[in-house]
């Protein structure tokens, strides 16, 4: 009989591609890894791996049984689901999020769970969305978190299950002294944007152009709290969704933009796993803390700095919402 934990470092060693990265990831020796391949060949009574210059690379039989294993590790996975359905089984989950619905829901979904489902452990961890979902669908999480924008979907993978949590509009932020009533009026204005290769990146960069301007990128960040310190101090210019504004929004104006303007947020599961109890409870919770923000609230005309375009969402104890996530 095949070891399923051997399968799933050779399902490991598919998705990340040397033995590395699998043993990085996983927490293991180097040694252990390769050990525990050497055995699952022996098991096998083929050849799974074969060099690759220093490196080791899945032979054409394992791939094919990376794919069996794939399959394999599927169903496990669906079948603990199926015996775990209505019972409050004590186990945890971890959470791929976006900075901003780590700092506006997970702590009011955690607080919701405590009374709830007090059986759940919850790690949560501010990842990218494009690494969020690819270590979903490896099982390096459990939920993750996702945004996408108008004319910009993601892709749908096949293993994984989408809910929409709704949309959080997107405006233009600058500094409040500036003289900006519009986005083509921040033209000449220094940007700051998430890193190159995020869809928030690309999608911000396509309004600019679409305002007939080419943004004067000089600082990116993925840290939205960078870019308010920026924008603050009268140094750039940015497009920042409103739940940022869970916190202080001194110094700042935000100005609506023209168009469909928002992102869609998104929890995202393995379909093996979407019925399971705690997956349910978690994803229910991070719904009704975004449904609790209510409906986004119209900026002034002239973008006036006014009350946040959102509530801020307290804990019932009133404490202002904050987490710190835990370190990948």
């Amino acid at each position: 009989m095949w070891d399923l934990h051997r399968l799933r470092l050779l399902h490991e060693l598919r998705l990340r591609e040397t033995v590395t990265a699998v043993a990085r990831t996983l927490d293991y020796s180097l040694s252990s890894v390769s050990q525990q391949l050497a055995k699952l060949e022996d098991e096998v009574g083929v050849r799974l791996l074969e060099p690759d210059g220093r490196r080791l690379r899945l032979a054409p039989e394992g791939l094919r049984v990376a794919a069996h294993a794939a399959r394999v590790l599927d169903l496990e996975e669906d079948v603990r689901s199926e015996l775990q359905a209505g019972l409050p089984v004590a186990e945890t989950v971890r959470i791929a999020s976006l900075e901003s619905t780590a700092r506006a829901l997970v702590p009011h979904a955690l607080t919701a769970l405590r009374e709830t489902a007090p059986h759940l452990r919850l790690e949560a961890a501010v990842v990218p969305p494009e690494t969020g979902l690819a270590e979903l669908e490896a099982r390096g999480y459990d939920i993750a978190v996702a945004e996408q924008y108008p004319g910009h979907t993601r892709e749908h993978r096949d293993l994984l299950d989408r809910t929409s949590l709704g949309h959080d509009p997107v405006r233009l932020v600058v500094p409040r002294d500036a003289a900006v009533t519009d986005l083509a009026g921040a033209a000449g204005l220094p940007w700051v944007m998430e890193p190159e290769g995020t869809a928030a990146r690309y999608w911000a960069v396509q309004q600019c152009r679409a305002a007939g301007f080419e943004p004067d990128i000089r600082f990116d960040s993925a840290s939205l709290d960078v870019h308010v310190h920026l924008i603050r101090a009268g140094h750039a210019a940015g497009l920042l969704p409103d739940l940022v504004w869970t916190g202080d929004r001194s110094g700042v104006r935000t100005i609506a933009l023209p168009g469909p303007s928002h992102r869609e947020l998104f929890t995202s599961v393995r379909r093996t796993t979407r019925d399971r109890p705690s997956i349910r409870a978690v994803r229910a919770a991070l719904s009704r803390a975004f449904d609790a923000l209510g409906p986004p609230q119209p900026d002034r005309p002239g973008g006036g700095a006014g009350a946040p375009a959102r509530p801020d969402v307290a804990d019932p104890a009133g404490r202002s919402p904050s987490v710190s996530p835990r370190p990948l």
